[in-house]
């Protein structure tokens, strides 16, 4: 019956907006998008590259995922490493995913991103 994933969804910070949008519209080139009428009243922001969409909601007891974390495949990843740390974001390079190249980052809430590239 599940025939995709439509988007991930982040909580963030209350006043974030501006960083966050510095971070995935400047660092990772997304793309910002219009949230629907009945949804624009709440603070955050949504974005896309692709098929990635990712959500960026408001939460007013915001903590920060340090594990859970979404995936995303790219191509290009030791340029976009550099990218990100040219963004002043800390780049950690994980090689535990046999057939990969991947490494962790954050947003700017302290939201933990795994990118991934494979290998072979």
């Amino acid at each position: 019956m599940l025939t995709a994933l439509d988007h991930v969804q982040l909580a963030v910070p209350a006043g974030s907006e501006d960083a966050l949008r510095a971070y995935y519209r400047g660092a990772l080139g997304m793309t910002e998008i219009a949230k629907p009428p009945s949804l624009a009243v709440r603070d955050g922001c949504w974005f896309r590259t692709g098929d990635v969409r990712l959500h960026l909601g408001v939460d007013p007891r915001f903590r920060p995922a340090r594990k859970a974390h979404p995936g995303l495949r790219v191509t290009g990843i030791e340029a976009l490493a550099q990218r990100l740390q040219a963004h002043g974001a800390e780049v950690v390079c994980d090689d535990e995913l046999p057939g990969h190249r991947r490494f962790l980052s954050e947003d700017p809430g302290g939201n933990r991103l795994g990118f991934l590239q494979a290998v072979g």
